[in-house]
């Protein structure tokens, strides 16, 4: 229950700050490019902070990491809303960023731990409780805003509710899943027993085998959902003709359909295993969203989307939930290390697919985050456990 605080609290903050953006561009009268270099400052932001929680994870536990970075995550939502200018905002928003990239490797280090505990799949209810609270914290931006009060009022409110929910995920995570904590942490590297020579040290400098393919696996669904996020509507209103209104479907259609699979997915995970959910579910992507631009109709569109987020639903959670098993002792690095490269793939997908639509126009450019979810059912088999030294002899 904790892990799933922490979730939800996650996506409501970062929900209510992506709906107050036009707002604080307004206020600081940004340009298209300047709007640009504050939320790429946002992204480095990230990054940076996911590289360094890997290492902070493995050695202190996720539990240590988790609970600060989410309530840093909850108070350094305020800052942007004061900014008073753009090389202010850039600090501000790197800084929300990198605490942000923390609490996102460290919750997810948690959840893998939880689900090692429980003995059964649960990775993916986490994740569909982080788009549920996406949802709320764009819901709750929009109802601000059109009651006419200001962003700081809005990241203010939203701040103090999501400190209770963090206190109250501390109260939660500090008792041990089926008292496995004690079994974990010296597994996973949480620096409270000394190295010996049965637990060396940890080397977070070696390579995890098997991770750099993982994370490309994630690049590669994260670019699917970074074009729905800022191409899907695009493409219904100006190539489609649709209304404002009902362009506006495609996205939700895909946010819907996304949290939809992940509330199923742990049970899919169980029925199936990982690697065929993840090649049914790069199926479906690829084949909806496919037809839905070949049938080059509105409707057709919206349910082509809709595929897609059901497809890309359950395979970041696999992704994960595989990495942290290439080595439980650095599983935070190794988490830190796939989450880094998915972060990239949002952030670099829509620029890459707007910069192929100026060359062959937007149909066809969305055609790459087909071809991407194909790439990602035919090479599902890396998710695979790696073989034991007991499996191997």
């Amino acid at each position: 229950m904790g892990c799933a605080l922490l979730f939800l609290a996650y996506g409501t903050i970062l929900g209510t700050w992506t709906s107050r953006i036009p707002a604080i561009r307004h206020g600081l009268g940004l340009s298209d490019t300047a709007l640009s270099l504050a939320l790429l400052a946002f992204a480095a932001g990230a990054i940076a902070g996911m590289q360094s929680a890997g290492k902070l994870v493995d050695r202190h536990g996720s539990r240590r990491v988790m609970i600060p970075a989410a309530g840093g995550d909850a108070l350094l939502l305020i800052p942007p809303a004061f900014a008073p200018d753009l090389a202010v905002l850039v600090l501000c928003l790197f800084c929300f960023g990198a605490v942000h990239g923390m609490l996102n490797v460290a919750m997810n280090a948690y959840a893998v731990e939880v689900q090692r505990d429980a003995g059964r799949p649960i990775i993916s209810s986490f994740h569909a409780v982080y788009s549920i609270g996406g949802f709320a914290g764009a819901a709750i931006g929009g109802l601000f805003a059109r009651g006419g009060l200001g962003v700081g009022v809005t990241f203010a409110a939203v701040c103090a509710a999501a400190v209770v929910v963090v206190a109250r995920a501390a109260r939660l995570a500090s008792v041990p899943e089926s008292g496995a904590e004690s079994a974990l942490e010296p597994e996973l590297g949480s620096g409270d027993a000394p190295p010996s020579e049965a637990t060396p040290p940890l080397d977070h400098r070696s390579r995890i085998p098997g991770t750099f393919f993982l994370g490309v696996l994630a690049f590669c669904c994260l670019v699917g959902e970074g074009a729905a996020a800022d191409w899907s509507a695009v493409y219904l209103r100006d190539d489609l003709g649709a209304t404002a209104g009902f362009a506006a479907l495609a996205y939700a259609a895909f946010s819907i359909a996304m949290t939809a699979g992940r509330l199923v997915g742990d049970r899919l995970t169980a029925a199936l295993g990982p690697v065929r959910l993840v090649q049914c579910c790069g199926l479906v992507a690829c084949l909806g969203l496919g037809a839905g631009l070949l049938v080059d109709e509105p409707m057709a569109a919206v349910i082509g989307f809709g595929c897609l987020g059901a497809g890309l639903s359950c395979i970041a959670p696999q992704v994960f939930a595989a990495a942290a098993l290439r080595d439980p002792r650095r599983a935070g690095l190794a988490i830190a290390r796939v989450a880094s490269l998915g972060f990239l793939g949002f952030v670099v997908g829509p620029v890459l697919i707007g910069a192929i639509s100026g060359l062959v126009g937007l149909p066809w450019a969305l055609a790459v985050p087909v071809v991407l979810v194909l790439f990602v059912a035919a090479a599902a088999t890396a998710l695979r456990a790696p073989a034991t030294a007991a499996e191997t002899a």
